[in-house]
């Protein structure tokens, strides 16, 4: 008899995991089958909306698996002192099964527990999971790799995608080692981790929450996708990307879904965006330091400002500018933020503000409940005009015709900012711009109840171009 493991990550799901079906598919007749969980200290986030929704997904599956008859058991500490003590309790483990990262601490974990898997003769099967392509398997004619996303997304297109199939593990949960008291520590240690959450996520995490996202979004907002998702005030976009990041859903189940779907613009822009995942996946793996270096090497010593008053007025939203604070304080409240306003604030911070992206991106990385390193990085320095593809640095967004642009009754700010709740339409995006008695009148006192602009953006704007261009 034999054991194999299958070892759970950012792939929280039964369903169309690639990585479990193989593993169920190669079980002989006398193997078990361990799942298990490995917490490592070093990555928890205690306390922020990224940290408490991943564990209170992780949560959710390990509930849900276990209803199933088919449980998920926890080890914790150092990965390669956990997995060798878990080799000391069961010495019959000859073979592992994990969905492999590709990139970043994910991917240094891996190579360091290969080479204890290859000392201990554990046979390894790595499977590609989160992405419809891998970061190396689409290359130029030459054999390197893209840097411009438009002839990238031409290959991706042409490119047969991985089926969605879906997985009946109430067939195998015979052969699923159940033994709780072997990792009564790790589960103990899951609790406690739990009990430090100070936020609640747990009416919108797991697999049915996202299939319901899906479903209504594939049904109802589709075709539409085109023309409605920069509205931030629209429930127009898919709401899909913090399950597609804990790996809740399949992104072959999401592609799938809408590729059966009748063709339209907006079927088009979705399955784009799809692209998108996996273009910055693969920058990032080309990149491995992009994190925290600039990709343009004529940027990597640009004089951005640190740590300020201003950056603090930014991460509050109460910057005077009410596209952006609204933004910021969707963010704050929620854990996730409309992408048009990814844009815009990560443009206001980094153009008019001139402050570095780093700062910027971590504070994402905090607080977003989506958070996915290559994405978030890849966007910052797209806004910062410091990475692959990037905006030019003159095109610099002004935040209050974006404002007047996608959210032109202010709808959105006014859900968000309640002291501007009674500004009239024309004063909603420029609030500064009232009388004093009209200021008395609407309940808002610039300066009091809502802060003045915090820079000019004409001339923040002039600024940053003039510096760029120094630097070009």
């Amino acid at each position: 008899m034999g054991l194999s493991v299958m070892w759970f990550r950012k792939d929280l799901r039964l369903d169309d995991n690639t990585a479990l079906k193989l593993a169920l598919a190669e079980l002989t007749n006398n193997d078990e089958l361990l799942c298990m969980f490995q917490l490592n200290p070093d990555q928890f986030k205690v306390g922020t909306m990224n940290h408490d929704y991943f564990f209170t997904a992780l949560q959710k599956f390990a509930n849900c698996s276990k209803d199933k008859g088919f449980p998920i058991h926890f080890i914790f500490g150092e990965p390669l002192e956990s997995f060798r003590s878990l080799k000391r309790k069961y010495p019959s483990w000859s073979k592992v099964y994990f969905n492999r990262d590709e990139r970043g601490k994910g991917f240094k974990r891996d190579q360091i527990m290969m080479e204890y898997f290859h000392s201990e003769n554990i046979e390894i099967n790595s499977t590609l999971d989160a992405h419809l392509h891998g970061a190396f398997e689409i290359k130029k004619k030459d054999g390197s790799s893209y840097k411009m996303f438009t002839p990238y997304y031409k290959q991706w297109c042409k490119l047969q995608k991985n089926v969605y199939s879906k997985l009946k593990v109430e067939n195998f949960k015979d052969r699923v080692i159940v033994n709780p008291t072997d990792f009564l520590a790790g589960s103990e240690y899951f609790e406690k981790l739990l009990l430090n959450s100070q936020h609640d996520f747990s009416d919108k995490v797991g697999s049915k929450q996202a299939e319901l996202y899906l479903n209504d979004f594939i049904l109802k907002k589709m075709n539409d996708y085109d023309e409605n998702r920069d509205i931030p005030s629209l429930s127009g976009t898919s709401k899909l990307s913090s399950y597609l990041r804990s790996g809740e859903i399949s992104i072959r189940k999401v592609w799938h879904t809408a590729w059966n779907m009748e063709d339209s613009a907006g079927k088009e822009s979705f399955l784009k965006e799809l692209c998108w995942r996996d273009f910055y996946n693969m920058i990032s793996a080309e990149n491995p330091h992009q994190h925290n270096t600039e990709l343009k090497e004529k940027y990597k010593n640009f004089p951005w400002n640190q740590g300020c008053l201003e950056f603090e007025a930014w991460k509050k939203g109460q910057t005077g500018y009410p596209i952006i604070d609204a933004a910021m304080r969707q963010l704050n409240q929620t854990g996730w933020m409309h992408n048009r306003l990814r844009m815009l604030v990560a443009s206001f911070l980094t153009k008019d503000l001139l402050i570095d992206w780093r700062l910027g991106e971590e504070y994402f990385s905090k607080q977003l409940i989506d958070y996915d390193s290559a994405s978030n990085v890849g966007g910052w320095q797209w806004a910062a005009s410091t990475g692959t593809d990037a905006v030019p640095y003159f095109r610099i967004f002004n935040p209050t015709t974006q404002g007047k642009k996608f959210d032109e009754k202010g709808s959105f700010i006014r859900a968000y900012l309640p002291e501007l709740k009674n500004i009239p339409d024309n004063y909603i995006h420029e609030p500064q711009k009232m009388t004093l008695s009209d200021q008395y009148k609407y309940k808002c006192v610039i300066g009091s109840d809502y802060p003045e602009p915090i820079v000019n953006h004409k001339v923040a704007r002039a600024q940053a171009i003039e510096l760029f261009k120094e630097w070009s």
